[in-house]
């Protein structure tokens, strides 16, 4: 029988961050994944664009990841949210964040954010899991079979080999299977919206400005993302619409769907032009009632899953990954049971709690922005208006959503 110290199932951006951070701290790393890891390259497979916190951006750092990068990342500098209808102006009482509320650090503003596409982030995670060869066994693709005793855990893999773990953790997605294995219920939030997602060419540049616009039929953002060899300036589009409309936009013509974006768009960086395809997804919320069981812990979707409307889905996912190194690496150090009952618990207490007040606090915007009522849409003017004039409230915003 092998003997790792961690197994983890699930090669996604949270697992596989998840091993090559406990990999670089000298821990024996099982990943597993039923997929080959190269075919998730394929920039057919995912059209997302992350936007990562400048505390994700260096736990990325200190996992080996943010070095492979195979295209420069784009700093989000500035951030417009305003409120408006589709076809309509937005309100005259929006929010600018600036580099004037950034942390400085060195004498320069710190980027609110990193953009990065899905398939760059898949190639830097593959490259780090190579360079991380040793402590680190990457099992990929093959599934596992997982017995869970009180000392150990035990875990088959579909080729015969059986490895014995102090810890496994669950980095499956929303569906996890060591979570329903384990008994853990879940607790949905439908929105019956779908997101749609695209990358489009525009004719000004955007200078580093993502744009939040809340509509009444659901958020439309525009975030910047770096130049390509064909396309100058480029953003990628992520909208929320009721599913049904979600369906009827997504199989619109180019030139349609173009208008489309427009009317939400406005003026904010000139004509724009869809470039490739674009994607549709559902969206909801859901959490998890634990995270945690006999020599289990989830990690990332496994545990939570969030509305989009704040781009901090993976970032919360990044903030277990960091909970846990740390748990993980001071417990390495001190000769102990990576996988004991004390030490789970820790998890849990430490990162729950905040998740879920980033999920309540999604859930909240997307409810309060996400209709036409016009004494809310005084309410929601009034309150962007007040932030806007209390400095030290924006950067004390900032500084917390950048997970620093």
């Amino acid at each position: 029988m092998n003997q790792v110290d961690i197994c983890i199932n699930g090669a996604g951006p949270v697992g596989a961050t998840l091993a090559c951070r406990l990999a670089a701290s000298g821990l024996r790393v099982l990943l597993i994944d039923r997929a080959p890891l190269p075919g998730m390259e394929h920039p057919s497979l995912d059209g997302r664009a992350y936007a990562i916190t400048e505390g994700s951006r260096r736990m990325l750092d200190a996992a080996g990841i943010w070095q492979h990068l195979p295209a420069p990342s784009q700093p989000i500098k500035s951030i417009a949210v305003s409120d408006g209808r589709p076809g309509e102006p937005a309100s005259p009482h929006g929010l600018r964040f600036g580099p004037e509320d950034a942390p400085v650090e060195n004498g320069a503003a710190t980027p609110f954010g990193w953009m990065i596409e899905a398939r760059d982030l898949r190639a830097a995670l593959n490259r780090a899991l190579t360079a991380h060869e040793g402590p680190l066994t990457l099992a990929a693709p093959e599934t596992g079979e997982f017995i869970f005793h009180d000392t150990h855990a035990e875990v088959t893999l579909s080729s015969g080999a059986v490895y014995r773990a102090s810890l496994v953790i669950a980095a499956e997605g929303r569906q996890s299977p060591l979570r329903q294995q384990a008994g853990i219920m879940v607790t949905k939030l439908p929105y019956n919206q779908c997101g749609l997602i695209s990358i489009i060419h525009h004719e000004r540049p955007h200078d580093g400005r993502a744009l939040e616009h809340f509509l009444p039929q659901g958020p439309f953002a525009r975030l910047p993302l770096p130049a390509s060899s064909d396309h100058p300036h480029r953003s990628a589009i992520v909208w929320a619409e009721a599913t049904r409309r979600a369906e009827r936009f997504y199989a619109l013509d180019d030139t349609a769907f173009a208008r489309a974006i427009m009317e939400r768009l406005g003026d904010d960086v000139g004509a724009c032009v869809p470039v490739g395809r674009r994607w549709i997804y559902p969206l909801s919320a859901q959490y998890a009632q634990r995270y945690t069981a006999t020599r289990l812990a989830l990690a990332g979707d496994s545990a939570h899953g969030l509305h989009p409307i704040a781009g901090q889905g993976l970032n919360v996912g990044f903030k277990d990954i960091i909970a846990l190194t740390d748990l993980l690496e001071t417990r390495f150090k001190q000769g102990g049971d990576l996988g004991a009952s004390d030490l789970l618990a820790r998890y849990q207490r430490r990162v729950r709690p905040g998740n879920m007040a980033m999920m309540a606090a999604c859930d909240g915007l997307e409810r309060l922005f996400g209709n036409d009522n016009p004494i809310l849409r005084f309410g929601r003017d009034l309150g962007l208006e007040a932030m806007s004039r209390l400095p030290g409230l924006k950067r004390a915003f900032v500084k917390k959503a950048m997970g620093l």
